[in-house]
């Protein structure tokens, strides 16, 4: 039995001015025994989290198709007519290699144009990133990119930018919400193009953005010296083909091997299940590649090349995976050591990352005397505090675990372009010393201890699915562990109230931060356990984070099997499998 509301909205589907084609969808929904996926369809609305729009493709108020979208970029050229009175609006769009993602961003580019507003469109698939730059290099109020990042190939996503080509946050994400919660009928919504108001571009756009990565080049001799380092490289079926092997052949790099089953951009991704780097499954061809030819380096990114996954030897002399924290931590080693040694740092720079990622970013920072500032999860933030920053300190680089960094601020989002270009530089510096990337980790870890982190993200889907999680949140706020595998819990951090509060002393402070659904427990022994269903996907993730000395290189295989000991028996401990 569907809900009454439910029902209503169906009903307003099927009896409104949708098209026909949707309306037949909805009627095949309602037969047979799909009751629950006409119910998911329609309990709620599509909303902006921490990336934008994102969901299934599909009829419905929950899914991703041309009314949802109308009417998100509908309540967005409202909001951006009345932010900037006066003006001549002007948007840029982009779009990844998605099924339906050139006709959603047409879509989206119709709506604009029919307001009156100017459209810089892209004229084939192009990175998040260069999307993200173009509407500071071309003087837009706003931007979208029609992607889902990394989600499996049946969803579709819409990231709404602001002018620092940062994704949109507080109060503007909640005011376009209001916007689009304004319009009560789909006739509010101008799909009628103005084609005079859409200008394509293309390659002017991509040049001027791979002169800027060029520019954060730091160790050019190095890259002439290992110029033949060996690199490959897959886009896993997105966008990356259109500009990886660009810079890193702009860079000096003259031995990239393309994994070419996943050369060509493809919405079915046909050779993975899920289109994530962070996935073993996704990177096999590309390991497959490197193993047969002796690579130094693998590098792999996204659909919409924001975030890359990278694979190198470890002490064996076998291909290891890095994970997120790994790569993040190594690039802010290698950067920041780099700005130090070249006489650059000031005093003014700093860093920043996420509060589930790494503190082994901020410990680097701090030996430095560079600052490192801490943000909710969500790049959006980091570019937030980039822009309140800007004029008074320079941002070095920053990034978050799940696969996402930022190098230098003319780009605000992640950037897998310019994190390829350099984490290649980092590879080819590291051999310039005898060194790969792999034991260059170690020597940070035996600098700074070795800082182990692991995630575990329980799907729970549909609207039970959402209920399931936001009782498991309760239920840990309620009754919060005192201690997690023998180790006191000393403090609990609430984001959701903004409220520390430390176990020992029995005293509490304010955290200065935008309200967000995450605990944190941190345990006398210096681990980290976070928990925060996620914004985009239908997830709770748990993070773990441990740490630990590390005398020497002879022992990383002994203390890394400890810290895993350590992290699996937190997670049995909190019963989470």
């Amino acid at each position: 039995m569907i809900d009454p509301a439910i029902q209503s909205k169906i009903d307003s589907w099927l009896n409104g001015p949708y098209d026909d084609a949707t309306k037949a969808q909805i009627r095949e929904l309602m037969t047979g025994t799909q009751n629950e996926s006409l119910t998911d369809a329609f309990y709620r609305d599509l909303e902006f989290g921490t990336g934008g729009l994102r969901g299934l493709m599909g009829v419905g108020s929950n899914r991703m198709n041309r009314y949802t979208l109308g009417a998100a970029t509908q309540g967005l050229s409202n909001y951006l007519k009345k932010s900037f009175p006066g003006e001549q609006v002007k948007v840029a769009i982009a779009h990844d290699s998605r099924n339906n993602s050139p006709e959603f961003a047409r879509i989206v580019a119709d709506v604009f144009s029919a307001n009156d507003i100017k459209v810089f469109f892209f004229e084939e698939l192009r990175p998040t990133p260069e999307l993200s730059f173009a509407i500071r290099h071309l003087g837009c109020h706003s931007g979208v990119v029609l992607t889902a990042s990394h989600n499996p190939k049946e969803y579709n996503g819409y990231k709404a930018y602001w002018n620092d080509g940062g994704q949109v946050v507080a109060p503007h994400d909640k005011n376009i919400i209001n916007e689009v919660n304004a319009i009560t009928s789909i006739e509010d919504i101008r799909f009628e193009s103005k084609p005079e108001n859409i200008q394509l571009i293309g390659n002017e756009v991509d040049e001027a953005y791979l002169e800027r990565v060029a520019g954060l080049s730091i160790s050019h001799e190095a890259i002439q010296r290992q110029h033949d380092l060996k690199i490959v490289y897959t886009p896993l079926h997105g966008t990356g083909i259109t500009l990886v092997p660009r810079i890193l052949e702009k860079l000096g790099f003259t031995n990239v091997t393309i994994v070419e089953e996943q050369a060509t951009p493809d919405g079915n991704f046909p050779t993975v299940i899920y289109p994530n780097p962070e996935e073993k499954e996704a990177m096999s061809l590309a390991l497959q590649k490197a193993q047969e030819i002796d690579a130094d380096l693998v590098l792999a990114t996204d659909p919409d090349a924001d975030r890359v996954g990278i694979a190198v030897k470890n002490i064996h002399g076998e291909f290891v995976l890095l994970n997120g924290n790994q790569t993040g931590s190594l690039l802010i080693y290698y950067l920041v050591k780099a700005w130090n040694d070249a006489g650059k740092l000031t005093g003014k720079e700093f860093i920043a990352n996420t509060i589930v990622t790494t503190e082994l970013m901020n410990r680097v920072a701090e030996k430095y005397h560079v600052k490192s500032y801490q943000t909710l999860t969500g790049f959006k933030y980091i570019a937030e505090v980039i822009r309140g920053l800007e004029g008074k300190e320079t941002f070095i680089g920053g990034g978050e675990e799940s696969y996402g960094y930022l190098i230098g601020d003319f780009v605000r989002d992640k950037d897998a372009i310019a994190s390829c270009a350099m984490i290649a530089e980092m590879a080819a510096a590291a051999k310039d010393q005898g060194k790969t990337l792999y034991q260059l980790m170690i020597s940070m870890y035996e600098e700074f201890k070795f800082f182990k982190e692991d995630l575990i993200s329980l799907t729970k889907k549909g609207q039970r699915g959402q209920q399931e999680i936001a009782e498991m949140m309760q239920t840990l706020r309620e009754n919060p562990p005192q201690v997690i595998n023998g180790a006191r819990v000393h403090e609990i951090r609430d984001y959701k109230t903004g409220v520390i509060k430390n176990l020992e002393t029995n005293t509490e402070h304010t955290i200065d931060m935008e309200r967000s659904n995450v605990l944190q427990f941190i345990t006398a022994d210096g681990s980290k356990i976070s928990a925060r269903p996620s914004g985009t996907e239908p997830k709770i993730k748990f993070y773990f984070s441990v740490q630990q000395k590390l005398p020497s290189e002879a022992d990383f295989d002994r203390v890394d099997a400890q810290l895993t000991r350590r992290i699996h028996e937190i997670i049995a401990d909190m019963q989470l499998r």
